[in-house]
Protein backbone atom coordinates (compact mmCIF):
# COMPACT_ATOMS: atom_id res chain seq x y z
CA UNK A 1 0.00 0.00 0.00
CA UNK A 2 2.55 2.70 0.75
CA UNK A 3 4.29 1.85 -2.45
CA UNK A 4 1.23 3.28 -4.17
CA UNK A 5 1.38 6.35 -1.99
CA UNK A 6 4.43 6.76 -3.03
CA UNK A 7 3.89 6.41 -6.54
CA UNK A 8 1.20 8.88 -6.29
CA UNK A 9 2.93 11.66 -4.50
CA UNK A 10 5.94 11.03 -7.07
CA UNK A 11 3.20 11.25 -9.53
CA UNK A 12 1.63 14.47 -8.16
CA UNK A 13 5.09 16.07 -7.72
CA UNK A 14 6.22 15.21 -11.19
CA UNK A 15 3.14 16.84 -12.75
CA UNK A 16 3.63 20.17 -10.35
CA UNK A 17 7.27 20.75 -11.74
CA UNK A 18 5.79 20.02 -15.05
CA UNK A 19 3.52 22.80 -14.49
CA UNK A 20 5.40 25.05 -12.58
CA UNK A 21 8.25 25.06 -15.51
CA UNK A 22 6.31 25.72 -17.93
CA UNK A 23 3.60 28.29 -16.61
CA UNK A 24 3.63 31.78 -15.60
CA UNK A 25 1.94 34.08 -12.73
CA UNK A 26 1.35 37.75 -13.09
CA UNK A 27 2.24 39.33 -9.27
CA UNK A 28 1.37 43.21 -8.67
CA UNK A 29 3.34 45.30 -6.67
CA UNK A 30 2.85 48.85 -5.86
CA UNK A 31 5.34 51.90 -5.00
CA UNK A 32 4.18 54.95 -3.94
CA UNK A 33 6.93 58.13 -3.71
CA UNK A 34 6.93 61.81 -3.83
CA UNK A 35 9.19 61.90 -6.38
CA UNK A 36 6.64 61.32 -9.21
CA UNK A 37 3.86 63.57 -10.11
CA UNK A 38 1.70 60.48 -11.97
CA UNK A 39 1.42 56.37 -12.46
CA UNK A 40 3.36 54.54 -13.87
CA UNK A 41 2.88 50.92 -15.05
CA UNK A 42 5.93 49.09 -15.53
CA UNK A 43 6.57 45.37 -16.52
CA UNK A 44 9.75 43.06 -15.42
CA UNK A 45 10.98 40.82 -16.89
CA UNK A 46 14.14 38.71 -15.63
CA UNK A 47 15.83 35.25 -15.64
CA UNK A 48 14.09 33.95 -19.11
CA UNK A 49 17.00 31.72 -19.90
CA UNK A 50 15.78 30.90 -23.27
CA UNK A 51 12.61 29.51 -22.15
CA UNK A 52 9.50 29.73 -24.30
CA UNK A 53 5.65 30.19 -23.34
CA UNK A 54 4.21 28.80 -26.45
CA UNK A 55 5.32 29.66 -30.07
CA UNK A 56 7.46 32.19 -30.15
CA UNK A 57 6.83 33.43 -26.58
CA UNK A 58 3.27 34.57 -27.80
CA UNK A 59 1.89 33.43 -24.72
CA UNK A 60 4.36 35.99 -22.74
CA UNK A 61 3.62 38.56 -25.13
CA UNK A 62 -0.34 38.24 -24.58
CA UNK A 63 -0.05 38.54 -21.05
CA UNK A 64 2.67 41.92 -20.93
CA UNK A 65 -0.09 43.24 -23.84
CA UNK A 66 -3.02 42.59 -21.34
CA UNK A 67 -1.18 44.66 -19.15
CA UNK A 68 -0.99 47.85 -21.06
CA UNK A 69 2.05 48.85 -19.24
CA UNK A 70 4.34 52.10 -19.94
CA UNK A 71 7.58 50.37 -20.61
CA UNK A 72 9.33 46.97 -20.08
CA UNK A 73 12.45 46.72 -17.35
CA UNK A 74 14.37 43.25 -18.00
CA UNK A 75 16.99 42.44 -15.35
CA UNK A 76 19.06 40.24 -17.26
CA UNK A 77 19.74 36.33 -17.61
CA UNK A 78 17.37 36.77 -20.75
CA UNK A 79 19.57 33.52 -22.45
CA UNK A 80 22.29 31.05 -20.73
CA UNK A 81 25.64 31.06 -20.98
CA UNK A 82 26.33 27.84 -21.64
CA UNK A 83 27.86 26.54 -24.91
CA UNK A 84 26.28 24.09 -27.76
CA UNK A 85 27.49 23.37 -30.94
CA UNK A 86 30.50 25.69 -29.85
CA UNK A 87 28.65 29.18 -28.91
CA UNK A 88 25.91 29.88 -26.91
CA UNK A 89 22.38 30.74 -28.10
CA UNK A 90 20.50 34.33 -27.50
CA UNK A 91 18.18 33.72 -30.52
CA UNK A 92 14.62 32.89 -28.08
CA UNK A 93 15.87 36.42 -26.18
CA UNK A 94 16.99 38.36 -28.75
CA UNK A 95 13.50 37.69 -30.59
CA UNK A 96 11.12 37.93 -27.71
CA UNK A 97 13.11 41.57 -26.95
CA UNK A 98 12.75 42.90 -30.62
CA UNK A 99 9.05 42.34 -30.23
CA UNK A 100 8.47 43.83 -26.96
CA UNK A 101 10.34 46.58 -28.17
CA UNK A 102 8.10 47.52 -30.56
CA UNK A 103 5.64 47.71 -28.48
CA UNK A 104 6.97 49.17 -25.36
CA UNK A 105 9.71 51.67 -24.43
CA UNK A 106 12.73 48.86 -23.00
CA UNK A 107 15.36 49.40 -20.80
CA UNK A 108 17.97 46.30 -20.09
CA UNK A 109 20.77 45.33 -18.08
CA UNK A 110 23.01 42.48 -17.12
CA UNK A 111 22.77 39.28 -15.27
CA UNK A 112 25.22 37.18 -14.39
CA UNK A 113 24.70 35.41 -17.62
CA UNK A 114 25.60 38.34 -19.78
CA UNK A 115 28.17 38.97 -17.33
CA UNK A 116 30.11 35.64 -18.24
CA UNK A 117 29.99 36.28 -22.17
CA UNK A 118 31.59 39.66 -21.21
CA UNK A 119 34.41 38.56 -19.38
CA UNK A 120 35.12 35.61 -20.72
CA UNK A 121 36.04 36.80 -24.25
CA UNK A 122 38.36 34.78 -24.63
CA UNK A 123 35.85 31.61 -25.27
CA UNK A 124 33.04 34.05 -25.89
CA UNK A 125 35.16 36.51 -28.37
CA UNK A 126 33.26 39.62 -28.67
CA UNK A 127 29.49 37.64 -28.53
CA UNK A 128 28.79 40.40 -25.37
CA UNK A 129 28.91 43.57 -27.62
CA UNK A 130 27.13 41.66 -30.92
CA UNK A 131 24.37 40.66 -28.93
CA UNK A 132 24.16 44.28 -27.02
CA UNK A 133 24.67 46.39 -30.39
CA UNK A 134 21.73 44.01 -31.89
CA UNK A 135 19.53 44.91 -29.10
CA UNK A 136 20.80 48.80 -29.57
CA UNK A 137 19.78 48.95 -33.12
CA UNK A 138 16.46 47.45 -32.50
CA UNK A 139 16.00 50.95 -30.16
CA UNK A 140 16.18 49.17 -26.79
CA UNK A 141 18.30 51.16 -24.22
CA UNK A 142 20.88 48.32 -22.81
CA UNK A 143 22.52 49.97 -19.70
CA UNK A 144 26.00 48.94 -18.92
CA UNK A 145 26.65 50.50 -15.94
CA UNK A 146 24.49 53.52 -17.22
CA UNK A 147 21.68 55.66 -16.19
CA UNK A 148 18.82 57.08 -18.90
CA UNK A 149 15.67 58.87 -17.99
CA UNK A 150 12.09 57.78 -18.42
CA UNK A 151 9.98 60.85 -18.54
CA UNK A 152 11.58 63.98 -16.74
CA UNK A 153 10.90 62.29 -13.45
CA UNK A 154 12.26 58.67 -13.02
CA UNK A 155 15.82 57.99 -13.62
CA UNK A 156 17.09 54.18 -14.34
CA UNK A 157 20.28 52.96 -14.09
CA UNK A 158 21.53 49.71 -15.11
CA UNK A 159 24.04 48.01 -12.56
CA UNK A 160 26.29 45.06 -14.15
CA UNK A 161 28.10 43.59 -10.79
CA UNK A 162 31.37 41.05 -11.94
CA UNK A 163 30.71 37.58 -12.03
CA UNK A 164 32.84 37.37 -8.46
CA UNK A 165 29.63 38.66 -6.83
CA UNK A 166 27.84 35.68 -8.17
CA UNK A 167 29.74 33.67 -6.37
CA UNK A 168 27.87 30.27 -4.78
CA UNK A 169 27.79 29.22 -0.77
CA UNK A 170 30.12 32.16 0.51
CA UNK A 171 28.26 35.73 -0.50
CA UNK A 172 31.49 38.11 -1.84
CA UNK A 173 32.02 41.21 0.86
CA UNK A 174 31.25 44.37 -1.50
CA UNK A 175 33.70 47.06 -1.29
CA UNK A 176 32.12 50.48 -0.03
CA UNK A 177 33.30 52.14 -3.60
CA UNK A 178 31.96 49.72 -5.61
CA UNK A 179 28.76 51.26 -6.81
CA UNK A 180 30.53 54.91 -7.34
CA UNK A 181 32.71 53.26 -9.23
CA UNK A 182 30.18 51.43 -11.43
CA UNK A 183 27.56 53.54 -11.40
CA UNK A 184 28.92 56.72 -10.17
CA UNK A 185 27.52 59.27 -7.05
CA UNK A 186 23.88 60.75 -7.09
CA UNK A 187 24.01 64.49 -8.23
CA UNK A 188 21.43 66.89 -6.46
CA UNK A 189 19.29 67.02 -9.02
CA UNK A 190 19.26 63.41 -9.72
CA UNK A 191 18.53 62.32 -5.70
CA UNK A 192 15.37 64.83 -6.46
CA UNK A 193 14.13 62.27 -9.06
CA UNK A 194 13.06 58.50 -8.52
CA UNK A 195 15.85 56.23 -8.92
CA UNK A 196 15.34 52.91 -10.24
CA UNK A 197 18.01 50.83 -10.11
CA UNK A 198 18.38 47.09 -12.21
CA UNK A 199 20.22 45.01 -10.38
CA UNK A 200 20.47 41.57 -10.99
CA UNK A 201 21.49 39.95 -7.87
CA UNK A 202 19.55 41.09 -4.81
CA UNK A 203 22.17 39.86 -1.84
CA UNK A 204 23.18 43.28 -1.49
CA UNK A 205 19.96 45.39 -1.19
CA UNK A 206 21.66 47.50 1.69
CA UNK A 207 24.47 48.56 -0.41
CA UNK A 208 21.69 49.40 -3.31
CA UNK A 209 19.69 51.46 -0.52
CA UNK A 210 22.44 53.45 0.45
CA UNK A 211 23.97 54.27 -2.96
CA UNK A 212 20.50 55.98 -3.80
CA UNK A 213 18.08 53.44 -5.15
CA UNK A 214 14.34 53.81 -4.49
CA UNK A 215 13.57 50.96 -6.06
CA UNK A 216 15.95 47.82 -7.20
CA UNK A 217 14.29 45.25 -9.15
CA UNK A 218 16.53 41.91 -9.09
CA UNK A 219 15.90 38.72 -10.01
CA UNK A 220 18.66 35.29 -10.13
CA UNK A 221 17.19 33.50 -7.14
CA UNK A 222 14.57 31.79 -9.17
CA UNK A 223 12.17 31.94 -6.05
CA UNK A 224 14.54 29.59 -4.42
CA UNK A 225 13.78 26.91 -6.99
CA UNK A 226 11.61 24.76 -4.87
CA UNK A 227 8.93 26.82 -2.41
CA UNK A 228 7.49 25.45 0.57
CA UNK A 229 3.87 26.85 2.15
CA UNK A 230 4.72 28.97 5.08
CA UNK A 231 8.65 28.54 4.30
CA UNK A 232 9.56 30.17 0.95
CA UNK A 233 11.92 29.29 -1.01
CA UNK A 234 13.92 26.16 -0.05
CA UNK A 235 17.81 26.86 -2.25
CA UNK A 236 19.48 29.50 -4.03
CA UNK A 237 21.57 29.28 -7.41
CA UNK A 238 24.12 30.18 -5.16
CA UNK A 239 23.47 26.71 -3.30
CA UNK A 240 22.28 29.17 0.08
CA UNK A 241 19.58 27.07 1.88
CA UNK A 242 16.29 29.29 2.41
CA UNK A 243 17.75 32.36 0.97
CA UNK A 244 17.01 35.92 2.91
CA UNK A 245 15.62 37.12 -0.11
CA UNK A 246 13.76 34.67 -2.72
CA UNK A 247 10.91 36.93 -4.10
CA UNK A 248 8.39 39.03 -3.61
CA UNK A 249 9.01 42.91 -2.12
CA UNK A 250 10.96 43.64 0.75
CA UNK A 251 11.35 47.46 2.02
CA UNK A 252 13.64 49.16 4.23
CA UNK A 253 14.23 52.50 5.65
CA UNK A 254 11.51 54.05 2.79
CA UNK A 255 13.39 52.24 -0.02
CA UNK A 256 11.69 48.90 -1.56
CA UNK A 257 13.04 46.11 -4.08
CA UNK A 258 11.10 43.73 -5.75
CA UNK A 259 12.69 40.72 -6.30
CA UNK A 260 10.95 38.55 -9.23
CA UNK A 261 10.81 34.77 -9.35
CA UNK A 262 12.29 35.05 -12.84
CA UNK A 263 10.82 33.30 -16.01
CA UNK A 264 13.33 30.03 -16.86
CA UNK A 265 15.75 27.60 -15.08
CA UNK A 266 19.27 26.62 -16.68
CA UNK A 267 21.08 23.69 -15.13
CA UNK A 268 18.54 21.72 -13.43
CA UNK A 269 15.41 22.19 -14.80
CA UNK A 270 13.33 22.64 -11.77
CA UNK A 271 10.44 24.64 -9.93
CA UNK A 272 8.33 23.18 -7.38
CA UNK A 273 5.41 25.45 -5.96
CA UNK A 274 6.95 27.76 -7.68
CA UNK A 275 5.64 29.24 -11.30
CA UNK A 276 7.51 31.83 -13.51
CA UNK A 277 7.24 35.29 -12.54
CA UNK A 278 5.80 38.50 -14.48
CA UNK A 279 6.41 41.19 -12.43
CA UNK A 280 3.88 44.25 -12.58
CA UNK A 281 5.24 47.57 -10.47
CA UNK A 282 2.89 50.37 -10.43
CA UNK A 283 4.36 53.61 -9.54
CA UNK A 284 2.29 56.02 -7.47
CA UNK A 285 3.01 59.30 -7.03
CA UNK A 286 1.47 61.03 -4.07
Amino acid sequence: MWIIVLIVIIAALAAVIYHDTHNFKIYEYEVSTDKVSGNYTFVFLTDLHNYVFGKDNERLIEAIDNIHPDAVISGGDMFTAHTRDGKFHSEIAFSLLKKLAKRYPLYISNGNHEEKIKELNKLYGNAFERYKNSLKREGIVYLDNESAYFNDDIRITGLCLPTAYFKKIVKKEMEETLLSKKIGELSLADKEKFQLLIAHNPLYFDEYRKWGADLTVSGHVHGGIIRLPLIGGVISPAITLFPKYDGGKYEKDGRTMILSRGLGTHTIHVRLFNPGEVSVIRVRGN
